[in-house]
């Protein structure tokens, strides 16, 4: 299918060329007060895992901003909500600890980056500081900070993400309902079966 295909850093530095010194030299090995503050205000975050045969998943995260608690220099902790129970990120997890976050604050182009080594804990105490609405998580996903950079907004501005005058009409996009019911194919669900379940879903299970 793909023709031409690079095979060595020898030839993809030929191609694109090497890192300038600011570039590798932004990447840092703790939460300084500067990532502390981007991630108290981060309202949504991505979670990279892979399972022991490389195998990767990037599941989504969010919450009122400051859900990721910071613990000090080189530790936090992501609260686990209601979800739909494959679990693939922390069945990941069990199998290879190594992750990679990226969090984002809305109208805020650069994205904070964040590798380290992850777990699952139930820890009673840790998880009661993370309630919403007295709602408390059953777990939360630990992680030791191996690597923490900036990452530039070229991307954003390039697809303009925040940029409401150029987001894409979704007029013609099918509702994710109407994608369940084509691609799940359960017998005797329809459409609007799987449209109140979403509801529902959405109205009673955030957390």
């Amino acid at each position: 299918m793909f023709r031409d295909v690079v095979t060595t850093e020898t030839d993809l530095r030929a191609l694109l060329g090497s890192p300038s010194e600011v570039a590798l030299k932004k990447q840092i090995t703790r939460l300084d007060e500067h990532c502390r503050a981007f991630i108290a205000h981060a309202p949504f975050m991505l979670l990279a895992t892979s399972d022991a045969a490389g195998r990767c998943d990037v599941s989504p995260k969010g919450d009122p901003a400051g859900f990721v608690c910071v613990l000090d220099d080189t530790h936090l902790v992501i609260p686990d909500r209601p979800g739909n129970k494959r679990l693939d990120g922390m069945r990941n997890i069990l199998a290879n600890p190594h992750v990679g976050l990226l969090f984002l604050v809305p109208a805020r182009g650069e994205t904070l980056r964040v590798n380290g080594r992850a777990c699952i804990t139930r820890d009673a105490d840790l998880l009661a500081t993370m309630a919403v609405g007295g709602k408390v998580p059953s777990l939360a996903i630990g992680v030791e900070v191996e690597e923490v950079f900036l990452h530039c907004a070229k991307a954003f501005k390039r697809s303009g993400l925040w940029e409401p005058a150029r987001w894409p009409d979704i007029g013609r996009l099918v509702t994710s309902a109407k994608i369940f019911h084509d691609q799940v194919r359960i017998p005797g669900m329809s459409v609007e079966d799987y449209e109140r379940r979403l509801a529902t879903g959405y109205q009673t299970g955030l957390y």
